[in-house]
């Protein structure tokens, strides 16, 4: 999956059952490995993430697409 780092900025985040998750602040790069291992994620469901900060760090690997907004792998609820 390649796209512009640029590009994720404000995406809206989704699982794959349309659960709203956040959106993209920013992103998390790994620069030996020229890749990105997460995204910064603000403006959380409450719902799904026992967070008292402003956002998360969801891990790269749980991503299932990109387009008009990102999909992820389904989430537990309450994991943080």
């Amino acid at each position: 999956m390649r796209a512009e780092v640029s590009t994720l900025f404000g995406l809206n985040v989704y699982t794959d059952k349309g659960v709203y998750i956040g959106k993209v602040n920013d992103v998390v790069l790994e620069p030996n490995e020229s890749k990105i291992s997460g995204l910064a994620v603000g403006k959380v469901n409450k719902e799904l993430f026992d967070v008292s900060s402003n956002g998360i760090i969801l891990p790269f690997r749980w991503v299932i697409a990109v387009g008009d907004i990102i999909l992820t792998r389904q989430i537990s609820t309450k994991i943080m």
